[in-house]
């Protein structure tokens, strides 16, 4: 396996990447309406900045920016594609926290939305944070072709709706007996459109910009899915075996709630096991890019290693 990006350095490049979409989502996030915008309510924005700013590792934007950066893509133009992302992926946690879907108390080690608001206040939060990463993903400044833009936005709706993370979700309350007998649980299939839709999106959202060949296109789609795996398999084994505290959330979830995981279905060391294979996939996948993959390398190793 190629040796890749040093540890240092990636952890630089994660953290400036946090940073500047922090900055970012700030000022898509401001209170001042833009044109034929009536009004923003400033519950509302008040809101969607507490469950936007102030945390995470913001790997999705990361995958953007670097799966970009293969195909010198201006920086700009994949930091405004991945805070659209990061819109969509705040968002999914907010609705999934609610009392009808994983009824959570804390994220990111501290109150969730609904917690700290009420239910309303959050639903309309997410309501408005999955319809502002259309805004963004759509505007002029991310490609000068339009159907580049386009491109963009369709792969995100299909990435985050009803065959991506929307789907994976019910399938995911479907598994749980929510709506009468547990249904039989596909739970590869259910993580890739749930969790995995919205990481590959990161990866191919470089060579849309880039307008790369199909062949570099199906390498990031490959590994986007080899990593989409890695990192649920890794938050299935953190539910199991991490803490609390670190996790700034509650760990058991899954077993409180029935959940069919990896881990169930695979245990604890054939999960592990399984990462390690995805990790060889995803660094087979990059290998048409030489070493100009070694920072999307070294994020598969992030994601199968992480402790939070």
């Amino acid at each position: 396996m190629t040796t890749g990006t040093a540890p240092t350095d990636f952890a630089r490049r994660l953290d400036q990447t946090a940073e500047e979409t922090e900055a970012l989502l700030g000022k898509l996030l401001s209170e001042a309406p833009l044109p034929d915008e009536i009004a923003r309510p400033k519950r509302l924005m008040d809101a969607m900045r507490y469950s936007s700013l102030g945390g995470g590792k913001r790997l999705r934007p990361f995958l953007v920016v670097e799966s970009s950066a293969v195909f010198g893509v201006p920086r700009e133009s994949a930091l405004l594609a991945g805070a659209a992302l990061e819109c969509i992926h705040c968002y999914s946690l907010i609705h999934d926290d609610l009392p009808a879907m994983d009824n959570s108390d804390l994220r990111r080690g501290r109150p969730t939305l609904h917690k700290q608001t009420d239910e309303a206040t959050a639903i309309l939060a997410g309501d408005g944070l999955l319809t502002l990463a259309f805004d963004i993903i759509t505007r002029d400044e991310i490609h000068s072709d339009a159907a580049v833009r386009l491109k963009l936005a369709r792969a995100l709706a299909r990435a985050s709706g009803i065959g991506g993370m929307v789907g994976g979700q019910m399938l995911d309350l479907a598994g749980e007996g929510r709506f009468g007998d547990r249904e039989p649980v596909d739970v590869a299939r259910l993580q890739q459109m749930k969790t995995g839709a919205l990481l590959r999106y990161g990866c191919i959202a470089g060579a849309l910009l880039g307008q790369s060949s199909p062949a570099q296109h199906q390498a990031l789609d490959d590994y986007g899915h080899a990593l989409g795996e890695a990192f649920q398999i890794a938050d299935d084994l953190l539910d199991v075996e991490g803490d609390a505290a670190a996790l700034g959330k509650q760990t058991g979830q899954d077993a409180a709630l029935g959940k069919t995981t990896f881990v169930t279905q695979l245990g604890i060391e054939g999960a592990k096991q399984r990462v390690r294979d995805l990790l060889a996939r995803a660094d087979s996948a990059l290998s048409i890019f030489g070493t100009q993959g070694d920072v999307l390398r070294a994020a598969a190793r992030f994601v199968a290693d992480r402790k939070n």
